[in-house]
């Protein structure tokens, strides 16, 4: 008893400086920076634009990747297939490249000498430099946090229950929208939740494919550049507070929907 006593203290002093990393940097910033700064900063037309530009990107980014990857992820954990790790690695791939090697690929894929940047040029849209771009730039480095949520959140569903509605004569997609995608659906918007989460905070993918506009992380930076320290900390403090509130927004929901 007294050994795991002891383990237990050692295991709460480590977990503490580690809590202590994380809280302290955040705490200090906060504690350094004016109330009048914050207010100044928060009444700025610039901040409040690339806020919103950072959160209407990342929501698109996640709502249309998510059609593509929730029908993907139901697939690999359905299925057994020869290539089948090797599809797991490349959905891994963006979490372990440099992100500014990722935003020079996404950049080489939507010039307007490749077929995507031409498709777009028909329609009047330059993708380098527009939100387009810049949600796409957030996709590539989140969609593997949706990817594999979703993927773990369809193993869970027991296939028994799919095949008893198979045979009892329902079609495939029935199942598939009846069964398999509201027994997985907590794990599918936990996914849904970090893809957005993840987008909203990208930096080095998305100065590489736009610049400009600026969403919030870019601001952050080309301020931090020009000004110092002092300018950039209010920006930083109040992106941060609406990080927070709408991730503790959106998990509440998600919780709501679990109940």
């Amino acid at each position: 008893m007294n050994n795991y006593s002891t383990i237990n203290l050692i295991f709460i002093f480590l977990g503490s400086l580690v809590l202590l990393f994380i809280v302290a940097p955040l705490l200090g910033m906060f504690l350094s920076t004016s109330y009048i700064d914050i207010v100044d900063t928060a009444k700025d037309v610039e901040v409040q634009n690339s806020i919103w530009l950072t959160l209407y990107t990342s929501f698109i980014a996640t709502f249309t990747f998510a059609i593509l990857a929730i029908p993907l992820a139901y697939i690999l954990a359905r299925n057994d297939f020869w290539a089948k790790r090797l599809v797991l690695g490349i959905i891994d791939l963006p979490i372990v490249i440099p992100h500014s090697a990722a935003g020079i690929a996404i950049l080489g894929f939507i010039t307007r000498d490749t077929v995507v940047g031409k498709t777009a040029s028909h329609f009047g849209i330059d993708l380098v430099g527009h939100p387009i771009g810049i949600s796409l730039a957030m996709a590539f480095v989140s969609i593997p946090y949706l990817l594999n949520a979703a993927k773990d959140g369809f193993v869970g569903v027991p296939d028994r229950l799919e095949k008893a509605a198979l045979n009892l004569g329902a079609s495939p997609i029935r199942v598939f929208f009846t069964i398999s995608l509201p027994l997985a659906w907590r794990n599918i918007l936990s996914g849904m939740i970090l893809m957005f989460a993840r987008g909203m905070s990208e930096f080095g993918a998305v100065v590489i494919v736009a610049y400009h506009p600026m969403i919030t992380p870019v601001q952050i930076y080309e301020r931090f550049g020009a000004f110092g320290l002092k300018y950039a900390r209010p920006v930083a403090v109040i992106f941060i507070v609406v990080c927070l509130l709408f991730f503790i927004a959106l998990r509440m929901l998600s919780n709501e929907r679990r109940k």
